[in-house]
């Protein structure tokens, strides 16, 4: 068998398992799907070196408080568990539970 067909046989599986399966429909206006695209874009600039700031801040300050605290762990893994934990994104979920439960924006 040469190279090419053992190559084409699982790119032929693969496109006829996508053909056969189910296409996610969706209520979603393109203009609805391009402003939470640029509204995530735009969100996302801002977060994510925020987000990183502060979880270098607390991984630092939480070092700080091990030592000024006489070795407290409880502490310390207090200010990095609060300070490490996600969203690490602003993603469409998060977004939508930022905004809360609105009926005209609803599927």
């Amino acid at each position: 068998m040469s190279m090419r067909k053992k190559l084409s046989l699982p790119g032929a599986l693969l496109l006829a398992a996508t053909l056969a399966s189910p296409l996610a429909l969706s209520a979603e206006e393109p203009n609805e799907i391009a402003g939470m695209a640029v509204g995530l874009t735009a969100g996302n600039m801002w977060f994510v070196p925020i987000k990183a700031i502060s979880v270098v801040m607390g991984l630092t300050g939480g070092a700080v408080s091990f030592v000024l605290s006489g070795g407290n762990a409880d502490l310390t893994q207090q200010i990095w568990r609060d300070t490490t934990e996600g969203p690490y994104l602003i993603t469409p979920e998060v977004a939508r539970k930022a905004v809360g439960e609105r009926p005209e924006i609803q599927k």
